[in-house]
């Protein structure tokens, strides 16, 4: 390991920063979230694991930075697919489900997200000062706002619905990646029991079909709100 000198420049400090924050991303390619730890995040990084505290105060602080990162990514690829993907002379309810298809398609090539976010509230959030929390937040609900402004382009039935509607996408996607992830105990479950194997998730079919469903009931709610409106 490289003995640590301090960064004198807000250049260097910003090289450390992205070294850091690209070995971890590395690292997520390889193992869950819940796996990676500071001593192997210092080993890899060829920092001392003190260097890598001058930057962020915690193993969870460096993976919510990688959290907002991976979704800030995905939301300005999932517009551009979006717009290719949705047929806007088609009725309400179709476009719905051509939505929701394409953002299952487009969270499960985003492993790293998703498996952030099934880490979010329950690991991520802890270990965090109040500070770190805050920002995270903040961010966390800009690109929830930025997915909703794309799924009213898409759907503007929606109308102020979106935003409720595209954070429940966010924790649907994060439960649904968790339950599809079994423990080693249960696939063996699985395998002895065949009863048992049913209720088994895959990821992708599940997903798109809480997904569809989430998304017609936001319609509906929205055109009675209209309804009600008016």
């Amino acid at each position: 390991m490289t003995t640590f000198q301090r960064a004198r420049s807000e250049e260097n400090r910003e090289i450390r920063r992205r070294t850091i924050l690209d070995t971890a991303a590395q690292m997520l390619s390889q193992m869950p979230a819940n796996d990676i730890t500071l001593n192997e995040l210092s080993r890899r990084s060829q920092l001392a694991k003190s260097a890598i505290l001058r930057y962020f105060e915690s193993r969870e602080a460096v993976l919510l930075e990688l959290l907002d990162r991976a979704w800030k990514q995905w939301n300005t690829e999932v517009a551009e697919q979006l717009a290719a993907d949705i047929d806007a002379t088609r009725p309400a309810q179709r476009r719905g489900t051509e939505l929701a298809a394409t953002l299952t398609r487009t969270l499960a090539q985003q492993p790293q997200l998703c498996d952030l976010l099934s880490a979010q509230a329950g690991v991520l959030e802890h270990n965090v000062s109040a500070d770190v929390a805050s920002r995270y937040k903040k961010a966390a609900f800009a690109n929830v706002a930025a997915l909703a402004e794309l799924t009213r382009t898409q759907l503007p039935e929606l109308g102020e619905t979106a935003d409720q509607l595209c954070a429940q996408i966010i924790m649907v996607t994060g439960a649904v990646w968790t339950h599809a992830r079994p423990s080693t105990s249960m696939l063996a479950a699985y395998d002895a029991n065949p009863e048992l194997a049913k209720l088994r998730m895959s990821f992708t079919p599940t997903l798109e079909n809480m997904l569809t469903t989430l998304i017609a009931g936001a319609l509906t709610l929205a055109v009675r709100a209209n309804e009600a409106a008016g």
